[in-house]
């Protein structure tokens, strides 16, 4: 096992055996076709490892992560860099999305089913406003939430896994701490 912070495969994940084989199936698939990974929502109280599921499906992938917390976006404006920046096939892991204001959720609907990305302009000739289609590459969101139930029906719609996290096993818990001695 490498000795990074946190685990970066699913091999070195200890415990959500049952999510890690789902996701573990789903990977695979998507590389062997040249697809991209469908967008994930994985919920589950804290610190059972959704940020790191989330890094590892992008190493698995071989792919960027980008990373960013809902609660530092308030508006489009802020979700806006993320979006333009991404590279094709990427993850972008959005921490807490449960946190997203309705009109961010809203606005990632053409993002997530179409890779593309409606906004208005003003053109300063015309002095009126113009609606303009950006082309995005594919990429995956994963959101994490703690609170799963929050998100609107049809935002949560768009993801197309699903995945719950239950707590650790006693197994689990002494594997666990065995790592973090061992890492020490």
């Amino acid at each position: 096992m490498s000795k990074g912070i946190r685990p970066s495969t699913f091999d070195e994940i200890i415990g959500q055996d049952d999510v890690i084989k789902r996701l573990r199936v789903s990977v695979v698939g998507c590389k062997n076709i040249g697809s991209v990974m469908p967008h994930v929502l994985i919920d589950g109280p804290p610190g059972l490892g959704k940020t790191t599921i989330a890094s590892a499906i992008a190493n698995e992938m071989g792919v960027n992560l980008y990373t960013t917390n809902a609660a530092s976006i308030r508006n489009i404006k802020n979700i806006m860099p993320y979006i333009m920046g991404m590279t094709p096939r990427s993850v972008l892991f959005i921490d807490e999305i449960h946190r997203l204001p309705k009109i961010v959720e809203e606005f990632l609907y053409p993002v997530m089913e179409d890779f593309v990305l409606n906004i208005t302009v003003k053109n300063e000739e015309e002095d009126k406003e113009v609606a303009e289609k950006i082309d995005l590459p594919v990429f995956t969101i994963v959101g994490a939430t703690t609170s799963g139930g929050t998100l609107s029906q049809p935002f949560y719609d768009r993801f197309s896994i699903k995945e719950h996290l239950s707590f650790y096993t006693d197994t689990d818990l002494a594997k666990l701490a065995g790592w973090y001695r061992d890492w020490e």
